[in-house]
């Protein structure tokens, strides 16, 4: 009797401690879910895969078992594999039925097309940035009153600038520049430029 009283108070004690864990763990919305995705630029922070080789998940950095919350510091950007390689499950004994392979599959094409929009924002902020600064550029060499950008030679050369200075440093290095080479050729104070540019980078990956 004492051994099967004792089997049902364990048994007892699991199921409510199931029972509280799931009451602890609230679903989170997909509105959420893209919000932690595009904050971490849907990247996942464990092994830096990206769409749409891998699908994406959220993780929480404390386990709602260890009392972890919702809140979007506790939650991080990671790919499916990474996110179930921390589990002491052995993912090949667990069947995948056709119902989660077409639910993955549905959830990595929404995810594509959610990570296409941002990257398409990005390049239109790239875009307009790219018209903007060679309207100062040129503004300054020959008073173009917003009349030329840089053409396709010059592009690559801001766009890479601009992955690791922000617009207004650029714009900042091209009055430094042109106060330099004012007397010199427009051609003279685009290397000058691009020189304080790559020096800058340079200092940034240094520190």
């Amino acid at each position: 009797m004492y051994q099967t009283g004792f089997k049902q108070t364990t048994s007892l004690r699991s199921f409510f401690y199931f029972k509280v864990i799931n009451m602890k763990r609230k679903s989170l919305s997909k509105k959420n879910r893209f919000e932690v995705f595009k904050r971490d630029l849907f990247t996942c922070q464990y092994c830096g895969s990206t769409p749409p080789s891998i699908v994406l998940e959220v993780d929480h950095i404390i386990p709602v078992s260890k009392d972890g919350d919702n809140s979007i510091d506790n939650l991080v950007t990671s790919c499916f594999d990474c996110n179930r390689g921390k589990s002491n499950i052995d993912l090949d004994s667990i069947p995948e039925s056709l119902q989660d392979k077409m639910k993955k599959r549905k959830e990595a094409e929404g995810q594509i097309v959610e990570y296409n929009k941002f990257l398409k924002k990005i390049n239109k902020r790239i875009d307009k940035a790219l018209v903007e600064l060679g309207q100062y550029w040129f503004n300054l060499w020959e008073n173009g009153e917003d009349k030329y950008v840089f053409g396709a030679s010059r592009r690559p050369s801001i766009k890479k600038f601009l992955k690791h200075l922000n617009q207004y440093d650029l714009v900042n290095y091209m009055d430094i520049a042109y106060a330099k080479r004012v007397n010199a050729s427009e051609y003279s104070g685009w290397k000058y430029f691009c020189g304080i540019c790559w020096n800058k980078i340079k200092e940034g990956g240094e520190r």
